[in-house]
């Protein structure tokens, strides 16, 4: 765009705070490349100095542990409200903990979607229980084994994603609460890892844990360990499978799930694993939900993200118009735009776009603009 008649290059700038091994998965030399040729650059956040006194950044995107750094996001996030956060504090914690995480799921409604979706039943060991308590409740509860066992609260290390499959009684009494329990459901060995970057949802095909049956049960016994699965595990996009296994849940059903997480949660990045029971075609359970997923493996995720951080910026954009220009009608004056900015050069009314800290910053100081232009 034009400015004081020289072409001036809009930017958006996008603070990162990542783990050394997120940035390695995400911030790829060719993602980074791309981005910068579409006037999207990427500053990483330095942790050992104040964060109010970096920037100024259109985005921040974050994923570190503890709550100090929650409690430096969200005091930025307060005092730079014109900044877009990926994602909130408070609406990532629906997701550091296996019981609210999927109690969000539990109360859908998505009839009429083509499909039905639910959870596991599911039983939670709090901290302060004994695992020889496990077997009792599990029979109170009325589960039926198998059953999977996956820690409580999900802190982003790896032993936080790994799991246990209990084959009987006797191996429940090995445990470690806290720990949440999930009867194991039968699903082809194979999961649907469904990534959300804001509108967009890609389906990637992993395979997972074979199918147990009566036999299984009969031979099978003890506490098996496995990795987090569905990271672990090859993709199967590739590889022959049964149609029936391999179909992708239907389009209307991920939308309206997608959709309806999103505003429940609260979030713009997550993915959600999902399954198909063994034998239908379209009753599907969500297993697992966590938050800005390792999207270096979703196929195209660098144009995906690019399009995505742009739409972000530009309808930031958009909504500081629409509500300056419901109150203040010539808002879309050159006019306006320089008085609020400090500029003395000539003033006619070509519609001008200013970056988002800019526009912000117009729009939250309206009176002061309608008082200077009344007199």
């Amino acid at each position: 765009m034009k400015l004081n008649g020289e072409e001036e290059e809009e930017k958006v700038v996008v603070g990162y705070a990542l783990t050394s091994k997120k940035k390695k998965s995400f911030l790829k030399p060719n993602f980074i490349a791309l981005a910068r040729n579409k006037g999207i650059f990427f500053v990483a956040i330095d942790l050992n100095k104040p964060m109010l006194e970096q920037g100024p950044f259109d985005v921040v995107l974050h994923k570190l542990p503890g709550k100090e750094w929650r409690e430096i996001i969200e005091d930025y996030r307060h005092k730079h409200p014109e900044v877009t956060i990926l994602d909130p504090p408070d609406a990532i914690q629906h997701l550091l903990n296996r019981q609210s995480m999927l109690q969000n799921v539990a109360e859908l409604n998505l009839s009429d979607c083509h499909g039905k979706v639910g959870v596991p039943q599911q039983l939670v060991i709090t901290k302060n229980a004994s695992a020889s308590t496990i077997p009792y409740e599990v029979t109170k509860a009325g589960m039926k084994l198998p059953l999977v066992a996956k820690p409580l609260v999900v802190d982003g290390s790896a032993k936080s994603h790994e799991l246990c499959i209990a084959y009987d009684e006797l191996s429940l009494l090995k445990l470690e609460p806290p720990l949440v329990l999930q009867e194991f459901v039968n699903h082809g060995g194979l999961l649907f890892k469904i990534y959300i970057v804001g509108e967009t949802i890609k389906v990637v095909r992993r395979f997972s844990l074979p199918n147990v049956g009566k036999h299984e049960l009969l031979d099978v016994d003890g506490l098996f360990r496995f990795p987090r699965v569905s990271c672990a595990a090859a993709s199967a996009d590739e590889a022959d499978l049964d149609p029936n296994i391999a179909e992708h849940p239907p389009k209307p059903l991920l939308e309206r799930l997608a959709r309806d997480l999103r505003r429940r949660l609260g979030l713009h990045l997550f993915n959600i694993d999902m399954i198909r029971e063994h034998g239908t075609k379209d009753v599907f359970y969500v297993i697992d939900i966590n938050y800005f997923p390792g999207y270096g493996k979703m196929p195209e995720y660098e144009q995906i993200f690019i399009d995505f951080l742009l739409s972000l910026v530009k309808n930031k954009v958009l909504s500081s118009f629409s509500l300056y220009s419901s109150l203040q009608p010539n808002f879309y004056t050159r006019s306006v735009l320089k008085l609020r900015l400090g500029r003395s050069d000539r003033l006619d009314r070509e519609p001008v776009v200013y970056p988002v800290r800019a526009v912000y910053q117009i729009v939250h100081t309206i009176e002061p603009v309608k008082t200077g232009l009344a007199r």
